[in-house]
């Protein structure tokens, strides 16, 4: 099929996508907003304002519930798009043939007459009929709950079944809704996504502070009422309590820093399958990492031939690969190959492929010629393919010379095969020896200095190869990977048991000549070493590794949709400065919600500390509802906007790994905050107090203490940037979204305080330079403690 015809097809059919769930529309955001209790609080403030008469002050309210309204809906779309995007980036691929060219392309773009290509680990993207199959096997336990595979030899495969086995060619019939999957109803859309373990333990605490503030807020009106008569003013005194103190951002701050957060790694190449992964990053202990394309370039090509006739030993590799070949080393042989040799493979047939496995660590090809001459091609590991040819332990030594420079050898051999039926096991040839196949795979340029970042950053780096003991160590060295205790081979893997491996896992950094089904044991051993794993793979097999590490990584280039699904991350580069790029990323944004948190908390206190004890000291309200609106309209976007866009600090990845343990509100966390919120809450009330005992009036004592409390709050902002870095330190960072947030913090006071039909919503009166120099002290007062503890520390 044409690209046009297929562009054509699509834009009439429309994309190959069953009815997913879709994004909450404008709509249901406003519903859920409506259900929020800050918005039932403003309702309520607006209702006491109408009893009372006072029309001015309901209609203010309502505004600010249709500006509430408004920042909810752009805040979640934002963090919808982000989600979106990244649904769309990790969706699953197809490899089709179209003008002749095999492409890869996302599986929604397959159009019926498609020609797909089918290999071990893909999804089948639509319906399709079979055209070619070689030893295929499918998974099609989806639609019909059966768990063993089913070969296929022709006929229809169906989209949403898994390639187990083989390799196969298949022509597009039905797509989307109108695929057997798609008729049936199934959707992964219907899927609802699990809470991370930071959303619950939010969702806790905001479930506390609501009840709390829901106690104390009736306890302050029964009190103002009982104490003043005035029933309906304790009313309002109480649901601005109540609205000081409800940390209603929180929720909001981690569904936004984590779909950001998301968004971000993505620009650095990794997609983000799993939101707790973002979490965990932060804590990862130890890299497990592949050689090739990972810490390699994956640019294999044919270094040196080693036997007595080379153009043999090539011409026999190249007919031991694959028709479609999409292995970097296959690909190297065929371009090395001479053109003789691509033509024989286009005249000749391909009888037989005897697949590679487990306990067949090598490709076996049967060819007949035009003429019915059949011969038998082999390439392989040394341990597999030697054995079959009689060679001695000098083929071997010249494995272990050549792998101690770096190079990955192919043991290469063919034999002839008898007349009549095949036999079923490749070991009743017999095969005659032709030499080896040295291929080379330079270093990432990058990959030095991210392994000492990883170092520096206290996490270990495991390379887990199923290349060659001396070629592993070689590229380790190369690299800067610690392989002072030498490689362990996957056949010493198998010798030790759980505790035995444990304790090599502990010590080891290089695993050499490991199977994928192998990789699961080392996960399970260093978990159990009490490492937090990070697991690259890309194969069918790996699958169960990376379902087992805190968080796998799959290869987005070469890697399966069954490696894609399993893992948390999808690398789309495969290289190893992504992962570590990401570490650091998922450190930065964990610091960030917990800086963004502990604003949060202090925050509220001086806020609920105003709304509370004027009333108790016998002094008219302070706060009223639309202050405490003012507040938000400066605390939402400051948490949501400017810590979010807080950029890595400097020490990120030479602190160690944070205790996967620790919780977002630990002890030290809440200390810290709570103590900052009652300091600034100490110095507003003393700011107060001074207007009081000076003869300040009312408005005038009201209008002092909202100023101080938002001079704090920008304190607040800046103090909480960072646990290490004091406030000058950090001003040199840049962050543009801070200083649009503080500059219109202060145009909005300014506007409140001079403009007089601002002033007289508010209950304002302009204060003169004596009491706006009181009110920016109590702001920095309340910091400075913390501030002086961050220089004491660094000293």
């Amino acid at each position: 099929m044409s690209a046009a015809e297929a562009a054509r097809r699509l834009a009439a059919e429309g994309p190959n996508a069953l009815p997913a769930a879709r994004s909450r529309g404008t709509g249901a955001i406003v519903l859920a907003v409506l259900g929020e209790p800050m918005f039932s609080l403003l309702v309520a403030a607006a209702g006491v304002y109408l009893l009372v008469g006072d029309l001015r002050e309901a209609i203010v309210l309502g505004a600010s519930i249709v500006v509430v309204i408004a920042i909810a809906v752009i805040q979640e779309r934002k963090a919808e798009r982000a989600l979106e995007a990244l649904r769309d980036l990790s969706s699953p691929r197809a490899l089709v043939r179209r003008d002749g060219a095999v492409e890869r392309i996302a599986g929604a773009d397959v159009v019926r007459g498609d020609v797909v290509l089918l290999a071990e680990g893909d999804r089948v993207p639509a319906d399709a009929r079979l055209l070619a199959a070689n030893d295929l096997q499918l998974d099609e336990s989806l639609l019909t709950g059966e768990s063993l595979p089913v070969e296929k030899r022709g006929g229809e495969v169906y989209s949403g079944t898994l390639v187990v086995k083989g390799q196969g060619e298949a022509e597009v019939t039905a797509t989307g809704p109108r695929s057997r999957l798609g008729r049936i109803g199934v959707s992964l859309g219907e899927l609802v996504p699990e809470k991370t373990m930071l959303e619950r333990e939010t969702a806790r605490v905001v479930r506390i502070v609501a009840a709390l503030a829901v106690a104390l807020s009736l306890l302050l009106g029964l009190f103002y009422g009982a104490l003043r008569g005035a029933w309906l003013d304790g009313a309002l005194a109480g649901l601005t309590l109540a609205m000081a103190i409800l940390p209603e951002e929180m929720p909001l701050v981690l569904t936004l820093f984590l779909a950001l957060g998301a968004w971000r790694i993505a620009r650095r190449g990794v997609l983000t399958r799993r939101m707790p992964a973002i979490e965990t990053l932060g804590a990862a202990t130890v890299l497990c990492v592949d050689k090739t394309g990972t810490l390699t370039e994956n640019r294999m090509a044919v270094a040196e031939l080693l036997g007595e006739d080379r153009a043999r030993v090539l011409e026999t590799a190249a007919l031991a690969c694959e028709a479609d070949a999409f292995d970097p080393m296959e690909r190297a042989i065929l371009a090395a190959a001479a053109p003789a040799t691509l033509a024989l493979r286009g005249e000749w047939t391909l009888e037989r492929d005897y697949p590679f496995g487990a306990g067949f660590l090598a490709a076996c090809h049967v060819w007949r010629s035009p003429q019915g001459v059949r011969r038998v091609a082999i390439k392989g590991a040394a341990e597999t393919v030697l054995p079959l040819c009689g060679e001695d332990a000098g083929a071997q030594a010249e494995v272990a010379e050549a792998a101690g420079r770096g190079l990955r050898l192919i043991a290469v051999a063919e034999a002839e095969a008898p007349d009549g039926a095949l036999p079923a096991d490749p070991h009743a040839y017999r095969f005659r020896w032709r030499g080896f196949v040295a291929l080379a795979d330079p270093l990432r340029a990058e990959v030095p200095e991210a392994v000492a970042q990883c170092r520096r950053a206290g996490i270990r780096v495991l390379m887990i190869t199923g290349d060659y003991p001396g070629t592993a160590l070689a590229i380790a060295r190369q690299a800067g990977i610690d392989a002072g205790e030498g490689a362990l081979s996957g056949a010493d893997v198998r010798a030790l048991d759980d505790a035995g491996l444990a304790r090599a896992a502990r010590r080891c950094n290089v695993f050499a000549r490991i199977l994928p089904e192998e990789k699961l044991r080392l996960v399970q051993a260093l978990k159990a070493a009490g490492e937090v794993v990070a697991m690259t793979g890309d194969g069918v097999n790996d699958a169960p590794a990376l379902k087992a590490a805190h968080i796998g990584v799959a290869m987005g280039r070469r890697g399966t949709d069954v490696a894609r699904e399993a893992a948390a991350l999808v690398l789309t580069g495969d290289d190893f400065g992504s992962i570590v790029a990401t570490v650091r990323l998922g450190r930065r944004i964990y610091e960030n919600i917990r800086n963004a948190m502990r604003y949060l908390i202090a925050v509220h206190v001086p806020t609920a500390g105003v709304a509370f004890a004027p009333i108790a000291f016998g002094w008219p309200p302070l706060l009223l509802p639309v202050h405490v609106v003012f507040l938000e309209f400066v605390i939402d976007p400051a948490c949501s906007i400017a810590y979010e866009a807080e950029g890595s600090d400097e020490e990120a990845m030479r602190r160690p790994p944070r205790d996967p343990r620790e919780r977002l509100f630990d002890a030290n966390t809440l200390l810290v905050a709570l103590g900052l919120g009652a300091s600034m809450l100490a110095a507003v009330l003393l700011a107060c107090a001074w207007a009081r005992e000076t003869g300040r009036g009312e408005n005038e004592l009201r209008a002092l203490g909202f100023a101080a409390i938002v001079f704090g709050n920008l304190a607040l902002i800046l103090a909480n940037r960072s646990r290490e870095r004091t406030i000058l330190d950090t001003l040199r960072r840049p962050n543009p979204a801070l200083w649009w947030i503080l500059a219109g913090a202060l145009a909005a006071l300014a506007a409140a305080l001079y403009f007089p039909p601002a002033a007289q919503i508010f209950r304002f009166a302009p204060l003169g330079a004596a009491e706006l120099s009181v009110a920016l002290g109590a702001g920095l007062l309340g910091i400075a403690w913390l501030e002086l503890a961050k220089l004491a520390r660094r000293r």
